[in-house]
Order: C-alpha cells, then structure tokens, then sequence
C-alpha cells in the first residue's frame, strides 16, 4: 500500500473540530476562518477516502472513522507541545524530578547544585525532599536518594557513598562528654531506626543505656534539635560539615557505626533518559572524584 502523505494543517484542523465538535470553535482556537478549517478536513477527508464527521443540522458529530484518528491525533499533538514547550531562548530543556532524602538534600546536594546547573545546562531539575519512604511510581520520580541498605524491591539501587552515624551534640553539652557511659545522663534523641543507639554503643564497646528521647522521622530534624541543645543525636557527621566547622555542632566522640548508605535509586522498568544519565554520571563522577581527592 502506498504511503499517505496527510498535511500537518490538515490533521491539526480535524483534531481541533473533532475535541469540540464545532468548525466555528475550532477555528477560533487555530485563529483561522471558519470556511478553512471546512475546507481543510473535507481535503483530509479526500485523501483519506472516508468520512471523519456527520454533519447535522446543529453541528457535527464524529463518524467511526473519526473516532479512530481523534485518540491517535490527540496524543501526537499532545507529545509534540510537550516537547515544544521544554525549548527556551533557543535551548532544549529536559525535565528531571527527583526525590531525594532530607539529610542529604541540605547536607550534600544544595551546596553543589551550582555545580550541576553548570555542568548540565539541559537539565530542568525538579527536586522534592523525603524522609526515606518513597514511592517513585507513584510520585512519578525518575530518581530517589535512599539512605539503607540498597535492596529495595523493584529498584536499581547504585552505591553514592557510606554514611557512618557519629555522636553530635551543641557545645555545651559536648563538654559534658567524655566517654560513652557519659551518654547515659544525656537525652539521646532517636530516629525510626531503632538499631542505630544499641549499635552505636555495641561498637563502643559500652553498654546501651534505655533510650527514651524523642523520635525523629529525619536526621536534619533530629540534628537541629541537638543544636538547639534538646539532646544528643546520632547522625553522619559528613552531612553537617558546615555546623561542625562553624562551631554550632561537635562531634565529642570518634566512634562512628555503619547502618547504612546513601544510593541513587530507579524503577528497574525505568529506561534513562538523557538528562537522567546526566545526573547519574555527574554525581558518582564527583563523589569518586572527591574521594580520590581525600
């Protein structure tokens, strides 16, 4: 069969009078005159050898012809203003939302961002913060930042980097801590993982004293409320390097215990697109970079 060749006007103005089943309507949404969006479906009629309308006497409805090519037209046109509408000034922006762990949004990603901005110019980067549950379907995410273990079920997990929790505390109450069995006098301020205390202390070598202090669905929260002097937290100190080098934070102890990492996490069904791959090797370029450079 041979191919078909359809003017673009043509179909534009059929789409148009089918969505409002009104040549006039349609007309004035492609500011044209009426007689030529009529002329312009009965030329696409002509070459298609079908009726796409029944006209009545008090407008138009669609023949079975025509509501086969309305979805099909519909979804083409729409896809095609997606597209157009990511153009500006000249250059093509690709959208890229991505949802990422509060902690490492503000302690990691914010003071770089510039960085990525100028390294990936293409890249309209939509950011969202979590507190470590994330649903990327249904958020419709195209990356997450994870703090855990990486086994996540239906995810593409790849490593970032270690984050090992460390006790930071204001500095009034980091004078008061010496060794770990001085902990038992402080509130100790918990997150929803409760592993992390009995951990902490088990790599101490110290006994875990009952840990009754408030709990935190966020490490930045839990670490604000350290500074404000509402307890002793435990956190990774490499995401709060700014607080510890201004003095607002302090680390009084060198013990440090692993419970987990951070990740940069897809949906394994996800297939990158070109600003995803961009963010992907931008960060684990840098974070490998920065580490070399330790």
């Amino acid at each position: 069969m041979a191919r078909v060749h359809l003017p673009l006007n043509a179909l534009r103005a059929f789409e148009s009078s089918a969505r409002h089943l009104s040549f006039t309507l349609a007309a004035d949404e492609l500011n044209v005159t009426q007689a030529a969006v009529s002329q312009q479906v009965r030329g696409l009629e002509a070459r298609l050898g079908a009726a796409l309308f029944r006209r009545l006497p008090r407008g138009l409805a669609l023949s079975d012809e025509g509501h086969a090519l309305l979805p099909v037209l519909a979804e083409s046109f729409g896809r095609m203003e997606a597209v157009v509408q990511q153009f500006d000034n000249g250059r093509f922006f690709e959208v890229l939302t991505v949802g990422v762990v509060g902690t490492f949004a503000v302690g990691w990603l914010l003071p770089r961002l510039r960085l990525f901005q100028k390294g990936c110019p293409f890249v309209d980067l939509r950011l969202m913060t979590h507190n470590n549950v994330v649903d990327l379907a249904g958020e419709g995410l195209d990356f997450a930042i994870r703090f855990g273990d990486g086994n996540w079920p239906g995810l593409k997990a790849e490593h970032l980097m270690a984050a090992p929790l460390s006790v930071l505390c204001a500095p009034s109450i980091a004078a008061r801590i010496a060794r770990p069995r001085d902990l038992a006098q402080q509130t100790l301020l918990r997150s929803y993982r409760t592993e992390d205390w009995p951990a902490w202390f088990a790599a101490a070598g110290a006994a875990c004293p009952t840990v009754r202090g408030p709990v935190f669905d966020s490490s930045r929260l839990m670490v604000e409320a350290a500074m404000q002097g509402a307890g002793v937290a435990l956190a990774p100190a490499s995401m709060f390097e700014r607080e510890l080098d201004e003095g607002r934070l302090m680390r009084p102890l060198s013990t440090e215990v692993m419970t987990g990492s951070y990740w940069l996490v897809r949906l394994k069904s996800r297939k990158p697109s070109a600003a995803m791959e961009a963010f992907r090797r931008w960060l684990l370029d840098y974070i490998e970079a920065s580490s070399i450079a330790r």
